[in-house]
């Protein structure tokens, strides 16, 4: 019997990755809305992370994602990779720039709000955090299942805010833990 000890995460994220980083999904003749969304993962004091990587997942302006499983008849844009990744800097901070993804099927014919999958990679983690960033427009918000699941005072740690008026230009943290220091942790979900 193997007696090895758990692994936790990082801290060496960066080792080996740092050629796969991609932190722009815009490609040429893709249609959407660009945003950035800038964001800082915080620990439970408050303090950014500064070895972590987040990982983002999406579907197109279409709401169709490029994978080969997604065989919806929607138009599929072949220059749409819809990853991106991204290690945190000093003060944990990250930066996307992509397109607005389009809604898309739930269960039982139901429809979700545009959203963006994330995955949170950082020191001290045995696995990832999986969440998700839903945005401020609240566009499918109500008929989301997933957010639904989600108690309503909890909702908003994963929705995005926008910055100086411009929609174009989100923000958006992801908290690790609650502290004292009065941050909501960020929903995570099991996968």
């Amino acid at each position: 019997m193997d007696m090895t000890g758990s692994q936790t995460v990082g801290p060496f994220l960066h080792i080996g990755l740092a050629g796969l980083y991609r932190n722009d999904l815009r490609a040429e003749g893709v249609e959407g809305q660009v945003v950035t969304i800038r964001g800082r993962v915080l620990d439970g004091g408050g303090i950014g992370v500064p070895d972590g990587m987040v990982e983002i997942w999406q579907a197109n302006h279409h709401g169709r994602y490029p994978d080969p499983q997604d065989a919806r008849d929607l138009p599929l844009e072949p220059t749409f990779r819809g990853f991106g990744r991204m290690a945190t800097d000093a003060l944990g901070e990250f930066r996307f720039t992509t397109i607005k993804p389009g809604a898309l099927p739930g269960p039982n014919g139901s429809t979700q709000a545009p959203h963006i999958v994330v995955s949170v990679f950082m020191r001290g983690l045995i696995k990832r955090l999986a969440t998700r960033m839903y945005f401020p427009d609240g566009i499918g918000h109500a008929s989301d299942h997933v957010l639904q699941l989600v108690p309503e005072q909890r909702r908003a740690s994963l929705i995005a805010r926008i910055v100086d008026g411009d929609p174009e230009n989100l923000e958006w943290n992801i908290v690790v833990q609650a502290g004292a220091h009065g941050y909501d942790e960020t929903v995570f979900f099991d996968i």
